[in-house]
């Protein structure tokens, strides 16, 4: 994987989350009843993230692209289940799996960018993930702010689905394109 294919991976993976992020703010508020709900619910996606960052890290040099798949596939099964989520506890369940989902990815982009640049010259590459993914995310919330009034939350969710899962394709497709066949051609 290339340094633009990882910026169009990780800007599609932001603009997923951007789209659903203020609306899912909404869902666990309704759906927890109570601030200290939602606070526990983000709390508890904040843990596992960081305690998955520990049990992934003697895996992420090698696998740093099977972390980006596994954690767009994550994300994604997570959006379809959570129109479907009727209490707080399957609510928590999901969290843990965003967290560690969301480790996974960001451990994941930081090892491939790291790698896909080289030392002393990492300004303007870094610079330009760092543009285009945070300009996804901005997009995102802008699209949905004006979707919203159309659509329901749920189709939000399952369009953040969609495209985690352009994302996963995209990472997958790469990964497989990037293998050498029998005679040292690429595949």
């Amino acid at each position: 994987m290339n340094i633009r294919t990882l910026i169009r991976t990780q800007s599609i993976i932001t603009f997923a989350g951007g789209f659903i992020y203020p609306y899912y703010l909404l869902f666990l508020k309704n759906l927890g009843n109570s601030y200290t709900k939602y606070g526990l619910a983000f709390a508890v996606f904040t843990i596992s993230s960081a305690v998955a960052s520990q049990l992934l890290s003697r895996y992420v040099d090698r696998h740093a692209r099977g972390l980006l798949l596994g954690s767009s596939l994550g994300l994604m099964a997570a959006m379809l289940c959570f129109p479907w989520v009727m209490s707080y506890s399957v609510v928590i369940a999901l969290q843990i799996v965003m967290g560690v989902c969301n480790a996974m990815q960001r451990m994941g982009e930081k090892v491939l960018l790291a790698d896909k640049t080289e030392a002393g010259q990492r300004g303007k590459p870094i610079g330009d993930y760092h543009f285009w993914t945070t300009a996804a995310s901005g997009g995102a919330i802008l699209a949905a702010g004006y979707v919203i009034d159309y659509l329901t939350i749920n189709v939000l969710f399952y369009v953040s689905a969609l495209l985690y899962g352009i994302s996963a394709v995209l990472i997958w497709r790469r990964r497989v394109s990037g293998r050498r066949g029998e005679y040292g051609i690429y595949l």
